[in-house]
């Protein structure tokens, strides 16, 4: 009688026996049934079932999904939205800050508008008020104030009894013009300036460019102005003198307003050679304080960017010098930059009075001196409105430049 075999202690040998014990595994080539046949086993009919329902899943499942992210609008989208439903508001506030303050200003605008004899006749001071709607209460004039601005109508003049928005029309270009090239000087000027210093920290030309900056900072504009107009026109002759073009020369036809883009457009290349010279020193003299402000903000900025890991790095590559500064340092440190350039448009614009005043420019400045002095309120209101506008389009578009520059603006 045989007794059983004892179990092996190999476990190779077990895993072999275990093998060859299998059925098929050798004489077929280890095919089961209906692996390869069509599927026709209950096994493969399970596991195809099984894949169909999965697939049914991932494709259900995906489709809403996908249909999601289709429907979500882009980061940048959301972002512009927000701040166009901010400015708006803005612009809404503005004219509420502009009517309250104007009409806070001491003085009676009858007074200032009417002669004295015509003041002493209670019927001609009832018409003017009732003309120009200054016998209503405070709350009924801003409605009617709102809805003229809602239908593009600011109102009358009281000093060239025109309308406000046409008097605009007339003034606002050559301000937006000296302002303009102003702003492109101070950006071009103090950037270039403020990149020189911060690489060359330290050194000769670094602490020549920061004295200068301080000095455009400090020296007054309307002293500046008149210095500019008496040295350079007055004694040396090599600039125009007062006004937009030349005595001589009609003004180009009127497209934006702009002489120097309206003489290119018409092709009357001499009026734009005239109106270019009579831009130039108004423009210098408006973007000295602008210049020194960038050439400090630039200089700042880069070099809080110049000690960052990722330059160094750089460096350690081996990138050339010029692909760390534009590529690296620069898109960097453009965010205090634009900050800085923004406020300093918006404040040009504010700041052309006395510019306008030294060098005979007819812009907003001048007009807005002369509605003030006779208490022109829809004039001034006019003014003012403008001036906050421009604000608010100001940092709009700074807004969206900090969101494609910066993607970590957008997406907070």
């Amino acid at each position: 009688m045989s007794r059983p075999s004892a179990p092996s202690d190999d476990p190779a040998g077990g895993a072999a026996r275990g093998r060859a014990a299998r059925p098929g595994d050798h004489d077929d080539g280890g095919a089961r049934p209906g692996d390869h046949d069509g599927g026709t086993g209950p096994d493969a009919r399970d596991d195809g079932a099984k894949h169909d329902d999965g697939g049914a899943r991932v494709n259900d499942g995906g489709g809403p999904r996908a249909g999601g992210r289709g429907r979500r609008r882009h980061p940048l989208a959301r972002f512009l939205a927000r701040r166009i439903a901010v400015a708006v508001l803005l612009g809404f506030g503005i004219t509420l800050v502009t009517f309250v303050l104007t009409n806070l200003v001491p003085g009676d605008p009858v007074t200032a508008n009417l002669g004295q004899r015509a003041l002493g006749d209670p019927a001609i001071v009832a018409q003017f008020r009732a003309e120009h709607g200054l016998d209503k209460p405070l709350p009924a004039q801003y409605l009617t104030y709102l809805g003229g601005l809602l239908h593009g109508d600011l109102g009358l003049s009281q000093q060239s009894h025109r309308p406000v928005l046409d008097d605009l029309a007339e003034f606002v270009p050559a301000t937006i013009e000296l302002a303009g090239g102003a702003i492109l000087i101070s950006l071009v000027a103090g950037v270039a300036f403020g990149v020189v210093a911060a690489l060359r920290r330290d050194r000769l030309s670094d602490q020549v460019l920061r004295v200068l900056s301080l000095v455009g900072i400090s020296v007054p504009t309307f002293w500046l102005a008149l210095v500019a107009f008496y040295v350079f026109f007055f004694r040396l002759q090599i600039t125009p003198g007062s006004g937009r073009v030349a005595p001589d020369l009609s003004a180009p036809p009127a497209v934006t307003g702009l002489y120097t883009l309206d003489a290119a457009i018409a092709g009357q290349w001499d009026v734009f050679a005239s109106a270019a010279g009579h831009l130039i020193t108004p423009a210098l003299v408006l973007a000295a304080y602008t210049i020194g402000l960038l050439t400090r903000f630039t200089r700042s900025a880069v070099l809080e960017v110049l000690g960052q890991d990722y330059v160094r790095a750089a460096r350690a590559k081996g990138l050339p010098g010029r692909v760390i500064l534009f590529r690296y340092v620069l898109r960097s440190a453009l965010v205090p930059i634009i900050t800085v350039a923004g406020l300093a448009f918006g404040s040009l614009l504010s700041g052309t009075v006395l510019v306008e005043s030294v060098f005979a420019r007819p812009g907003i400045g001048q007009y807005a001196y002369k509605s003030a002095t006779t208490l022109d309120l829809p004039a001034v209101m006019g003014v003012g409105l403008v001036v906050g506008l421009v604000y608010v389009l100001i940092n709009l578009v700074v807004d969206v430049l900090y969101g494609i520059i910066d993607p970590r603006v957008r997406l907070s």
